[in-house]
């Protein structure tokens, strides 16, 4: 009887995954300032009535929780740092650009009229990961005016050079003018959050 060889199987190669590129891309959204939150609403509701929910993946009010003493009483609250806009992670064609723009209290894409502009990752990172910070709200005595120019001396924007726009002593508040994401844009900022530059 002969003997059968058996010929020992060789594994094949695995052929490696293919790595799709994330189709997701990070834009900023202008709208009314104070209108924040309806302008989000109103984008999540459209999509959802139209099914297009795996759309988009995140719509996000940059926000950060602030620690304040007034009359004596500690308290937080909830404050956006960048009034006037949304970030949304979306896959954008032409439909959903066009649904977004259309929304309630949504201004526009940040970018040219007919481009919006994606946004760079560290740029995101870097607004996303602004870390929350206790801070007293306490009188400061020194006088702003407009068109000083300061330096942003705490938050995501620490380093940014601005002109003052609006100065609201009895809240000891700022109106700043600094570059955000391409354009000039006024911020809202504490009297503490910023210092003034040598002329």
């Amino acid at each position: 009887m002969e003997e059968q060889t058996i010929q020992p199987e060789i594994p094949q190669e695995e052929t490696p995954e293919k790595i799709e590129p994330n189709p997701y891309k990070w834009y900023a959204l202008r709208t009314y300032t104070g209108h924040e939150q309806k302008a989000k609403v109103g984008i999540e509701q459209e999509l959802k009535r139209l099914h297009l929910e795996d759309k988009i993946r995140n719509i996000i009010i940059p926000q950060e929780t602030v620690f304040e003493v007034r009359n004596g009483k500690r308290r937080t609250r909830i404050k956006n740092f960048l009034p006037g806009y949304l970030l949304v992670e979306v896959i954008l064609d032409k439909k959903l650009k066009e649904i977004i723009v259309t929304s309630p209290s949504i201004v526009g894409f940040v970018g040219t009229k007919n481009e919006p502009a994606a946004l760079q990752l560290d740029e995101v990172n870097r607004i996303l990961g602004r870390v929350e910070e206790r801070k007293n709200v306490a009188t400061i005595e020194i006088s702003f005016s407009v068109g000083d120019p300061v330096k942003v001396i705490e938050g995501p924007f620490e380093g940014f050079n601005g002109t003052v726009k609006e100065v609201n002593n009895e809240k000891q508040k700022l109106k700043v003018e600094v570059g955000i994401l391409g354009r000039k844009t006024p911020v809202e900022l504490d009297f503490s959050g910023v210092e003034m530059e040598n002329h």
